[in-house]
This record gives C-alpha cells, structure tokens and sequence, in this order.
C-alpha cells in the first residue's frame, strides 16, 4: 500500500465526525390494569401507550408491568424491574399502599419513583432518607381537601359525614379533611368501607341516622359508588362530595342517575374545553384531551390518565437535565442525577397543574392544580 494512500485514508478518517450515542433510557412502569384498582390502572395505561418513544431526545424503552392491585405483587415488580431491567426510574405505583411498600426498593437501589396515587405520606416526611426517591404526580389529598371545605362553606353547609376506605388512602383523607374543616365544618360521622365490600348499608344508617348536610365519600374507582346508591337508596337527600379519585368512565357506568350532582375536586385536565380561557394550565390540558380522545374516544379523559401523561412530561425535562451532567443511563450516576432533576424541577405546566419540585415538596403542585368539578349529563364537567 502507498504511503499516498495511506495519507490519504487517515485524512478522510479524521474528516469524518464521530457521533457519540447515549444509551437508551428504561422506564419501568407498575400499574394495577387489574384488581380492584383495574378502573384506575387502565386509564393509567391508556396514556401510557401515548408516551414519546424518546426523553429529553434519547431513545427511550418502558417495560409495564401489572400488579393487580396487590402490594406484595407490586414490590415484586419493582425489585424485577430494577435487578433484572436495571431501570432509570419507576413510574408508580397508582395505589397508596403499593407506593409505599415500594419505598424499600428505591433506597435500596438508588431509583428514583414517580408514584400515581395520591396520599401525601408517599412523600412525607422528606426527613425519611428513603422518600428522598420518592416523588408523586397526583394532588396531595390537603390541596383537594381544602377545595372541598371552601366549597362546602360557599354553600353554606355545616354538618358533615365522613365514609372512607379502610386503608391508607382512606386515612389520608380523613387526617386532610378533618384538619381542613377545623371550625368552620361539624364532623358529625365517620365510617370506613373495604374496597371489596359488597354492602355499606350498616355505615349508611348510621350516617343518615346522625343528619349531615353533606357527605364526604373518600374513595377512588368504582368502589366509591357503592355508599353513594346505598345512601340514596335509604333515602338520603342532602348534598354529596367524593374524592379526586373518583375520575373514571367506570365510576360514571357503574353509578349511573345515582351519582348525577356528585360534587368533586380534579385537575384541570380532567374539565379542559371548559375551563376559563385564563387558567394557565388551559393549553396543555387540551392539547393532551385532544391527543388522548383522538384515540380514546369523545369524554374518555381522567385524572388519571393526564397524570400519568405528565408523568412522562416531568421525565422528558428532567432526563434532558440530568444528561448534561454526563453521567450515562444505565448507572447508578444517571439515576442520582435524574433523582436530582426531578427534583430541580421548576414551572413544567402538565395536564393537572403546574409542577414545582423541591427538596422540600416532593409533589410540586398549587392551587392552579385543582378546580371543582360536577357530575353532568353522565360526565364530569367543570362546577361554574
């Protein structure tokens, strides 16, 4: 071979510019698209298959797994999911209790969790080393119980009865509620229902017999229908509030004339054509409504869905961040960084509000995350 040639193969080689590829992220995703939280977990799903194929401009890979709505089911998911999937990031659980049985994991193995439930105690307190993996999308059950007194109050109610679900999610909205009425709301009931239960109509009496102004039903899915007919079918007449968690198609199917005036808080996603032309969430709720219902369906949007949307919104900003530290998917450097990010994370308008993250609140949303909505002609409308 010449001594031209060869100069002139080195040449081109070195005129040739070297691109250098990141590794794809994986995204592990444990949702329950079965079991009592099917309800929940299937819209969860649904905008999950809507996800980007890339975050922060890189080649992205999400492994879904179901947990039927089981806690020890959900753990095991996420153990697979990180030893074996070795994953940048979990996004949920979507139930309270998997979320935080979950927490174990993430201090264990350095992996940062956006969770999908609701409860403030998967967060709090920061002080807990292993929450500081933990981050959450939905509203903090104290931000959505405060909408409900100031509602409640408007409306010039003063006695209130309480039914929730035995269980975490159950507990956090009575600690919420009970310490949001304070003075101005007289408790004057408070009864607990399994999700499985068949009958509440012991709690219903009970309830009726104490003569509330109102009820408060702290639920989520089709559950939280049942203490709704049950009260109505023993005769109940005053005014009734469910939970944020309601916000499924199959709570609408299963409630049916029985849950027409069924006050609730929600992210604006869940009213988006209707809500003010100002609301500052507006743009990108609709936007997602019409990329969700182009698939969907007309009036298939729900809280849950614009959620888990934004969880890949939040994902996307923050993967991009954490990149620029240099630290390659795939490490345990990639995962502290993105941990990081998150948590950096400053004015991302999502779906259901307007996300700041810090290290002192792990969720990030205000106000503008929350209006009051009513059940209207068999869907969920924004409350004028």
């Amino acid at each position: 071979m010449s001594a031209a040639f060869l100069r002139c193969a080195c040449a081109i080689a070195l005129a040739v510019p070297v691109f250098t590829a990141q590794a794809e992220v994986v995204i592990g995703v444990d949702v329950s698209t079965t079991g009592p939280a099917a309800a929940i977990g299937i819209q969860t799903n649904n905008a999950i298959r809507l996800w980007p194929a890339t975050l922060g401009g890189e080649p992205a890979r999400y492994v879904v797994l179901d947990d039927g709505t089981d806690v020890s089911r959900a753990v095991k998911n996420m153990r697979k999911l990180t030893s074996e999937d070795k994953v940048d990031a979990i996004v949920g659980p979507n139930t309270t209790a998997a979320a935080l049985a979950g927490l174990d994991v993430l201090a264990e193995t350095g992996t940062p969790m956006i969770a999908l439930a609701a409860s403030s105690v998967i967060v709090e307190p920061l002080s807990d080393p292993k929450r500081a993996w933990a981050f959450k999308m939905p509203q903090n059950d104290s931000l959505m119980a405060t909408a409900l007194v100031e509602d409640m109050k408007k409306k010039g109610l003063k006695n209130v009865a309480f039914i929730g679900f035995a269980d975490s999610y159950g507990d956090s909205w009575w600690k919420e509620f009970s310490a949001a009425a304070g003075d101005d709301l007289k408790i004057v009931a408070q009864e607990r229902f399994q999700r499985t239960d068949a009958s509440v109509v012991g709690q219903a009496l009970k309830i009726i017999a104490a003569h509330p102004d109102a009820v408060l039903i702290a639920g989520a899915g089709t559950p939280s229908a049942l203490p709704q007919k049950t009260l109505l079918e023993r005769g109940y007449t005053g005014a009734i509030y469910q939970t944020h968690g309601i916000a499924t198609l199959e709570f609408l199917q299963i409630g049916g004339a029985d849950v027409e005036g069924t006050l609730f808080p929600t992210g604006p996603g869940v009213v988006a054509r209707e809500l003010p032309d100002g609301n500052p969430v507006k743009p990108v709720a609709v936007a997602f409504a019409d990329k969700y219902e182009a698939q969907y369906g007309k009036n298939t949007m729900t809280q849950f869905a614009g959620d888990a949307y934004g969880a890949w919104m939040l994902l996307d900003s923050a993967v991009a961040r954490a990149l620029k530290t240099g630290a390659k998917p795939g490490t345990p450097a990639f995962r502290a960084a993105l941990r990081d990010a998150i948590e950096d994370t400053r004015d991302l308008v999502v779906p259901n509000g307007v996300l700041n993250i810090s290290k002192e609140d792990h969720q990030g949303f205000d106000e503008r995350a929350r209006v009051m909505g009513v059940i209207r002609n068999g869907r969920f409308s924004y409350a004028q």
